[in-house]
């Protein structure tokens, strides 16, 4: 077996590297073609070609562009650039702009993997007669005793990007690697100086790729521009306390930028697209301890039995001990948390994991689509 679990000489084996123009793809291509590989790069256009071209943190735009050409030529493989831009905003942005307006928090990155990544570039790497598709995720996968691979947190847990990845079938898995997941981002950063990356001192991309500086409203804004109206924001027993412009300012877990003069803290406890409402409470009123979960997905190709398991309610967050129960009739699943989280939110991803260990294995997860709170004015107003 090769160093990518494959029975194959690495001079025989084609690897197709998905490079974004940043450091962790670069030094995935790097070691690869150091390692004896075919490597063939492929870089994806997939937004706003121009306007990006010298914004700092973007990626799979302008720039970055360029610097994944310029890698592929340093280091003498062959590299292609496809446009995925009408792809990329029919089943990513166009969905972004949707959720957010239903009152939802989606995550963008997880659709691009599943739809455009882990599906149509692979499909491409299929056609260059590619063994495997690499990118530069930091999550790791080994090969399972009963077949087929399994996925695992990244040995860097500041890095890990396996809640991104939930969404992997088992068919993609088995044709994914991930060679940085053995390693800690200060050893891709010293391999990129040692490879003579000119990427090497390249600032990680930053927000979502489309949305600069984090500003989620401008975007939708400029994608639906009627769909915005401003509603009232009330507390938990439905007062008035103030207005607002439209619910895509906001976000459940949001304290700033609510203009109210109280004399308490507040935060977003729900929205109300069909009312057009913000509700707004205490802290407290925050906390969740049972989660509804929709399109889920199992990494294994079939769901577990009912079971303790881990899960990560946000990317930022570290997996909690919670309880999982499935209705495989209705193709959904609650999550009971065994400690309650606060800001969980619509739109969101629970990612559901074998156990709450720094490389535990990922079982698959879901959209979270209802969450039920603690306190009693919170169930109430809902």
């Amino acid at each position: 077996m090769n160093s990518l679990d494959l029975p194959k000489a690495p001079h025989e084996t084609r690897v197709v590297v998905a490079m974004s123009g940043g450091v962790d793809s670069s030094v995935v291509a790097g070691l690869l073609k150091r390692q004896g590989y075919d490597v063939v790069g492929i870089t994806l256009q997939l937004y706003d070609h121009g306007a990006a071209t010298h914004r700092k943190g973007a990626c799979c735009a302008g720039q970055d562009i360029h610097d994944a050409r310029r890698v592929a030529e340093a280091l003498g493989i062959p590299h292609y650039v496809l446009d995925y831009e009408d792809r990329f905003r029919e089943s990513v942005i166009d969905r972004f702009a949707e959720s957010y307006l239903a009152g939802e928090t989606p995550i963008p990155c997880v659709e691009c993997n599943r739809s455009i990544k882990f599906r149509d570039l692979l499909a491409t790497a299929r056609d260059l007669d590619a063994d495997v598709l690499a990118t530069g995720h930091y999550v790791a996968s080994r090969p399972m005793p009963q077949g087929g691979r399994g996925l695992y947190r990244a040995l860097d847990p500041a890095r890990d990007q396996s809640y991104f990845l939930y969404a992997t079938t088992a068919e993609q898995l088995d044709f994914l690697r991930f060679p940085l997941g053995e390693l800690p981002k200060n050893e891709t950063r010293r391999l990129a100086h040692e490879l003579g990356l000119s990427v090497a001192e390249k600032a990680d991309s930053q927000d979502i790729c489309f949305v600069p500086q984090g500003r989620y409203a401008d975007v939708i804004a400029r994608l639906r521009p009627d769909a915005a109206r401003a509603g009232d924001i009330v507390d938990l027993s439905g007062r008035v306390l103030g207005r607002h412009e439209g619910i895509v300012n906001y976000t459940v877990g949001q304290r700033r930028g609510l203009r109210l003069s109280i004399g308490e803290p507040l935060y977003v406890v729900r929205l109300e697209p069909d009312t057009a409402r913000v509700i707004v409470g205490p802290r407290e009123a925050l906390a969740t301890s049972r989660i509804r979960l929709t399109d889920v997905n199992w990494l294994s190709g079939t769901a577990p039995a009912d079971l303790p398991v881990a899960v990560r309610v946000r990317s930022t967050r570290e997996p909690r001990a919670a309880s999982l129960t499935l209705d495989a009739a209705a193709g959904t699943a609650e999550i009971v948390l065994a400690t309650p989280e606060d800001g969980v939110s619509p739109g969101q991803a629970c990612v559901i994991y074998a156990d709450d260990g720094p490389r535990a294995q990922v079982l698959g997860g879901g959209t979270i689509r209802r969450i039920d709170a603690l306190q009693a004015g919170a169930a109430q107003a809902a």
